[in-house]
């Protein structure tokens, strides 16, 4: 800290010698009109120490700085890459070559001048103007040699931008990806809207949630956990294919593949089932992963996987039987509680064989689900919001893609009975009442909806943060999130309670 403090005091010093010399340390703007990457392919072909007729203007932070007597060197880097600059008090004038040699690397500058290639060969600008834009007051981390600590990276993530410029590449390929998503479902007649993330009562999904209070209406409301009902009141009112993307909060545990606040893409269209969905599905993510990659082929981890169609396809019960060694059908309520006792699996709350089959496969079947793979026909008691399996009302038509041990997304035959859908949420309400906290509220407002009748309708939700993992191979969902949720540096100083 001492160290610190000490470069921090010596440029507060510059900074106020810059002053006393009439030089404003923070300036208003630059007229930045080129990048590096641009600056670099167009002079590739110049011959070693050639220099073009071509005057640039370039911005960025200083990354590397070599003064020499009356001329210098240094690296600048902006949002497209790094760009060698080289400054002489004979071309810039003594004022300015005053203020480059009172700079430190991390402060953020503007230069014009004409692109030439040094005798080593590096592409460079030869400074003719030079203007201090940004005077950075604390030196850039681990005395500018890159940020390396991770929970220095995830924390202060514009220090691991700056110092680790590789990882802008992932938010790029990020931004491509939700491009390519919502480009397909355009295509599709997908109509993008926007629907409430304050809500009087969430539901959707089995989740806690985050609940704040409305002062001025003096009621308790919620951030939502899902998009879906508010959704559905749109099919029901006429839209027939609607899609959201946007953040869901849900206040469950964090760890590698879970965030507290996470990007979800739900849509709906009406007069689909599930299995429309899962079609749509797989095609979906091959045209994402051919618009921004070109290949449906990516590695992650040590897996080589592939999203090329058509996606394996298991029931629930055949999963388990394949991947567990369990033959589920076979077993009554005494042997399944034996099998989840003799691998260590604890139940809550009333036990029904459908709870003990969705149990069984959560320990012992998701984390063998490498290449991408649906999981259908589910058992009733997961969701509330699900048609019955055709042929079979103890399951559901409902299926869960699967893919490197993650879960990537849900989708349903939505139920449009109302008195069916009464029915279980009356159920999901009694278990809340006894203390399960991820079960839904009865919400009147989306019953009284249904009865005046949504048409036959697929619904599919799509983790996008997991989407960005597995397509840039990055293993910790914390590495695809700009501002990943962190516990404070010193808890004791954080608020409980709402207080």
């Amino acid at each position: 800290m001492a160290e610190r403090n000490e470069y921090v005091e010596q440029r507060i010093k510059k900074i106020h010698e810059l002053r006393e010399k009439g030089v404003n340390p923070f300036p208003y703007s630059f007229n930045q009109k080129n990048h590096s990457d641009e600056i670099l392919k167009k002079h590739s072909s110049l011959n070693d120490g050639e220099e073009s007729k071509i005057s640039v203007s370039v911005a960025g932070r200083l990354m590397t700085f070599r003064p020499m007597g009356k001329a210098g060197f240094a690296h600048i880097q902006d949002e497209k890459g790094r760009l060698q600059i080289y400054v002489r008090e004979d071309i810039v004038g003594k004022e300015n070559f005053d203020i480059f040699s009172k700079l430190d690397v991390g402060d953020i500058i503007g230069v014009s001048g004409l692109v030439f290639k040094t005798k080593k060969g590096e592409i460079s600008v030869k400074v003719k103007e030079l203007t201090l834009l940004t005077k950075g007051i604390r030196p850039l981390p681990e005395k500018w040699h890159g940020l390396k600590d991770v929970e220095i990276r995830y924390r202060k993530r514009y220090l691991d931008l700056i110092s680790n410029p590789k990882i802008k590449e992932i938010f790029f390929t990020r931004s491509k990806i939700i491009d390519a998503i919502k480009e397909y479902l355009k295509q599709n007649r997908f109509l993008e809207v926007e629907t409430p993330i304050l809500q009087p009562l969430y539901g959707g999904a089995n989740a806690r949630p985050f609940t704040s209070f409305l002062h001025d209406l003096k009621m308790d409301v919620y951030l939502r956990i899902s998009d879906e009902l508010y959704l559905k009141k749109l099919i029901v009112g006429g839209f027939e294919r609607v899609f959201e993307m946007g953040k869901d909060f849900r206040n469950e545990s964090i760890d590698r593949s879970h965030n507290p606040e996470f990007t979800m893409m739900e849509c709906y269209a009406a007069y689909w089932d599930y299995e429309d969905m899962m079609n749509f599905t797989e095609d979906l993510y091959i045209y994402a992963a051919k618009k921004v990659f070109g290949s449906t082929k990516f590695e992650y981890g040590s897996n080589k996987i592939d999203f090329k169609k058509p996606w394996p396809r298991y029931t629930m019960v055949a999963a388990i039987k394949k991947f567990a060694d369990i033959d589920i059908e076979k077993l009554d309520d005494k042997q399944l509680k034996e099998q989840l006792k003799k691998h260590n699996i604890k139940y809550e709350g009333e036990f029904t064989s459908g709870l003990g089959m969705q149990l069984l496969f959560e320990e012992l079947v998701e984390d063998k689900l490498i290449q991408p793979t649906f999981i259908i026909d589910h058992p009733i008691e997961s969701t509330a919001l699900c048609k019955p399996k055709r042929g079979n009302p103890k399951l559901i038509e409902r299926f869960e893609p699967f893919c490197c041990g993650m879960e990537i997304g849900n989708a349903y035959s939505e139920l449009n009975d109302p008195i069916l859908q009464r029915k279980l949420f009356e159920r999901e309400a009694k278990q809340l009442e006894e203390g399960n906290e991820e079960a839904v509220p009865l919400d009147e407002d989306f019953l009284e909806s249904l009865e005046y009748g949504m048409p036959p309708t697929g619904g599919l939700g799509i983790g996008i943060d997991r989407m960005v993992m597995l397509m840039t191979g990055s293993t910790s969902i914390r590495d695809v999130l700009l501002f990943p949720f962190m516990k404070p540096e010193d808890a004791s100083k954080t608020p409980k309670n709402g207080k």
